[in-house]
């Protein structure tokens, strides 16, 4: 269940915010309460998890003046100001210096709580953006999103590292849900242009007319794109999807810039015909000076064990969001997973990972049946190759060593008792799949 979110109310007069801090934790808020601005500052941050409720007229510092110091701390903070009678022109103007919203005593308390509710859900949504900002722009953090221990995986990490240095442009391609976004984020974040902007746009979600204003300008929502990623990089999703009067406009931007260009482009090709490759389909010269470069990711069905690892880490995150245990896989599951063709690839997994979990909360059902109702529901299917006995018992051995070093946090007495198994057989063993304690610990 989520956290409530704080409110803090920030008044002089001890019964007013008893009383809003009464009201609002009853209707679920986490309150916190402060007799003026001065000491409400001294406990209010930047990312502070919440909004502010405060007075406009209070002795000391006033309503305004907090305002203006929380703004200049953090513009997104939502501030609800309480305003009396008369008061009005203040709060106007406390609206145009960034107030979330504000009330007029008297006040109608479930109005408050309607107020506070919306403030706190807009807080939460920056915070979760800001966060997520931050992951995107920490190449080793995004960098360990890409699991997986397979040749095509170890080589896809070795790519990134490489082209990420880089200055020209790139062209991921792959098939659907294999991640290719995941990979466009990583190039920018683990590059000399991380710290600048990472812009991203769909050539599919725009008709050509605002997809050029976007693109080019003039735009309604401001800086055009190319201008907004200037020095950084613009991410392009569904390339394909780009017309050709704005695959030209697109290649005279490029040819303007010079080299190293002043703004990286990464394209995305979401999808294509399987009888067509992207170069049939954009014009030859765009697509040479984008695809000097070019990354194709790898089916989840060529990943052979990373199938097991990303199910049992994405189980594993289910189980603790649904607060209920993660399915334990059988050797007949395991290798159901790995026979698999998955058509939908990675994005395909996670789907079938959160509802193994909750149907072992409910205490029913079968790996196979998600997997038969899965692909009957996306069509035909790509076929996979059969693979030796051996694979097969390697890979779930190699996932119930793993799984069993993650529990018992690396604790080689606690897994050679669970697993029946003397030291030097569990050693080597873990020397064979390549797994060393330090991962655990």
């Amino acid at each position: 269940m989520a956290r409530a979110m704080k409110v803090a109310i920030v008044d002089d007069e001890a019964d007013m915010r008893q009383s809003i801090s009464q009201w609002l934790a009853l209707s679920g808020f986490d309150t916190e309460t402060y007799g003026s601005a001065e000491e409400a500052l001294g406990a209010i941050g930047p990312d502070f998890p919440g909004a502010i409720v405060s007075d406009i007229r209070m002795p000391g510092m006033d309503g305004m003046a907090f305002l203006k110091r929380l703004m200049g701390m953090d513009s997104s903070l939502p501030v609800i100001m309480i305003t009396g009678h008369g008061d009005v022109p203040m709060a106007v103007e406390a609206m145009r210096l960034g107030a979330f919203d504000f009330l007029e005593k008297p006040f109608n308390p479930d109005r408050m709580t309607e107020l506070a509710k919306r403030a706190t859900q807009n807080r939460r949504m920056t915070l979760d953006n800001r966060a997520l900002r931050k992951e995107l722009s920490d190449g080793s953090t995004i960098m360990k999103k890409l699991i997986g221990a397979s040749p095509a995986m170890e080589r896809l990490r070795e790519d990134i590292l490489d082209l990420g240095q880089a200055d020209s442009h790139v062209l991921i391609d792959g098939e659907t849900g294999t991640g290719k976004t995941l990979v466009a984020h990583a190039l920018h974040a683990v590059g000399p242009r991380a710290s600048k902007k990472f812009v991203t746009v769909s050539c599919a979600a725009w008709s050509e007319d605002q997809l050029a204003a976007k693109l080019f300008g003039p735009s309604e929502d401001g800086v055009p794109l190319i201008e907004e990623a200037r020095g950084g990089t613009l991410c392009l999703e569904d390339i394909e999807a780009l017309s050709h009067p704005l695959q030209s406009r697109l290649l005279t931007v490029i040819n303007e810039q010079g080299t190293p260009p002043e703004t990286r482009i990464i394209a995305i090709c979401n999808e294509h015909a399987p009888d067509k490759t992207l170069e049939d389909i954009l014009r030859s010269d765009l697509y040479y000076r984008l695809g000097a470069m070019t990354i194709v990711l790898p089916p989840l069905r060529l990943r052979g064990e990373d199938i097991l690892t990303l199910f049992t880490r994405l189980s594993e995150q289910f189980a603790e969001e649904y607060g209920c245990d993660a399915p334990a896989l059988t050797a007949q599951e395991a290798a159901q997973l790995l026979q698999a063709p998955w058509p939908g690839n990675v994005r395909q997994l996670v789907n079938i990972a959160e509802r193994a979990v909750l149907q072992n909360r409910r205490g029913s059902g079968s790996i196979a049946s998600l997997l038969m109702a899965d692909n009957e529901a996306s069509g035909p299917a790509l076929t996979t190759e059969g693979k030796p006995l051996k694979d097969y018992v390697d890979a779930f051995e190699r996932m119930l060593i793993d799984n069993t070093m993650r529990r018992h946090k690396g604790s080689i007495v606690a897994v050679m008792e669970e697993l029946c198994l003397p030291r030097r057989t569990l050693n080597e063993k873990m020397a064979k799949y390549g797994l060393s304690r330090g991962d655990y610990t």
